[in-house]
């Protein structure tokens, strides 16, 4: 009786275009490969990974699809210029400042309301408001785009004791942003505490953000407290991986 040869544990069971492109998409995200700078020729791609015309072809489609790379058949493939964008989220805490933000880099940013409606919020959100199994809060999503281009989806969740007879009810663009309403509602924001996890995209997610392929989403979950360390505002936001890079900085303590 023959056995069946079993396969390592650390084989890369993508097909060879996929991998060709991860590669590639992290010279990219790296910095290896600047906006504007030229990919290698088909002929050294071809060599790099021991691959056929067709099958890099293939990869550069995927990039191409994903919006990291520009060019046609017979000419250079370059790095889209300002697609990879580092955000700081501990400096950006309002749609307010990471609109201006956006305008500092050149690019024109704006933010659509999607919806405003109570629901029941995912299993992690309910628990960072201290919700029941059963509990409901009120919903305000937003997509926010830059140069017209999904960016980010936010879905920004407020208890119900907090949101009722409030503008956070109504369906429109906050005038001064959410975190100065709260403010003045006597919740000010004292301390966000932000948990970030890579996901493959739900369907949703998906079709929000215009997404060409399976590649990650970052997922942020920020809890914003107030006195007391009651929670006021839980937001889920969520950016393509292979665009985004999340900084933080820290300083150090005596």
């Amino acid at each position: 009786m023959t056995v069946p040869h079993a396969e390592p544990e650390d084989v890369d069971r993508r097909s060879l275009h996929e991998r060709i492109a991860a590669d590639l998409r992290d010279d990219i995200m790296s910095g290896e490969l600047g906006p504007g700078a030229s990919l290698p020729s088909t002929a050294r791609l071809k060599e790099r990974f021991d691959a056929s015309n067709a099958t890099v072809q293939k990869a550069l489609h995927l990039l191409k699809e994903e919006q990291l790379v520009v060019g046609r058949a017979g000419a250079a493939v370059t790095v889209r210029e300002h697609r990879r964008r580092t955000v700081r989220p501990a400096a950006l805490p309002t749609t307010g400042q990471w609109l201006a933000e956006a305008a500092k880099h050149g690019t024109h940013a704006r933010t659509v309301l999607r919806d405003v409606a109570e629901v029941r919020p995912p299993v992690d959100v309910r628990s960072a408001l201290g919700l029941p199994a059963d509990g409901t809060a009120l919903l305000r999503s937003q997509l926010l785009l830059i140069d017209d281009e999904p960016a980010e989806l936010a879905d920004c969740y407020y208890p119900l004791d907090v949101a009722r007879g409030t503008a956070l009810m109504d369906r429109r663009r906050i005038k001064g942003g959410t975190p100065a309403l709260l403010a003045e509602l006597g919740h000010p924001a004292r301390r966000s505490v932000d948990r970030v996890s890579a996901r493959i995209p739900t369907q949703e997610q998906y079709r929000a953000l215009r997404l060409t392929s399976s590649t990650p989403v970052l997922r942020t979950l920020r809890v914003v407290h107030g006195d007391g360390g009651a929670p006021v505002e839980a937001t889920v936001m969520v950016k393509a991986g292979h665009l985004y890079e999340l900084q933080y900085e820290f300083e150090a303590r005596e």
